[in-house]
């Protein structure tokens, strides 16, 4: 493999437009700063991820993802009703807000408001995009070895990644 081409421990620049079975586009980069991911640091869904393995900088390529190896299948014991009083009393829900939950491992789960009453909040833990193939129009702009802090922390710094 070239030494510019995407590997665990490099970080990659991409363009990217998602979407679903019915043409919906679900999320994309266009007209914003490119992504940069830190390959092999599970920063995107597995799918994508193997497929942009052994890619290098001016690569395009369309990327089919099934649900298993993008958000995961949908789950229906991850909807559950929450009593409202579980919840602070001064917030005001909004359908697709989320919320950060501590699992009795220790681990934080995000849930997804879907629908509230004066008793409880329904609280979806499955991601949005569960259950849905995604499909991908990759654009590879650049690709870099990670710097040792951005392996330590598991991600990316900077434009299109995350600043500390």
């Amino acid at each position: 493999m070239p030494e510019t081409s995407i590997s665990n421990g490099k970080v990659a620049e991409i363009h990217f437009t998602l979407t679903l079975d019915d043409g919906q586009i679900a999320d994309s980069s266009a007209g914003q700063d490119p992504m940069l991911y830190l390959h092999g640091a599970d920063n995107i869904v597995l799918g994508l991820e193997k497929e942009l393995m052994g890619k290098a900088a001016g690569a395009e390529l369309k990327v089919d993802v099934s649900a298993e190896e993008g958000f995961g299948v949908r789950k229906e014991e991850g909807v559950q009703d929450v009593p409202r009083s579980s919840f602070p009393g001064d917030i005001e829900f909004e359908l697709g807000m989320d919320f950060g939950f501590e699992s009795e491992d220790g681990s934080v789960m995000t849930g997804w408001v879907t629908a509230f009453t004066d008793e409880t909040v329904t609280i979806d833990l499955n991601h949005p995009l569960a259950g849905e193939a995604l499909h991908f129009d990759i654009k590879v702009l650049s690709v870099r070895e990670a710097t040792p802090e951005e392996l330590e922390h598991g991600h990316p710094h900077g434009v299109g990644g995350h600043e500390h």
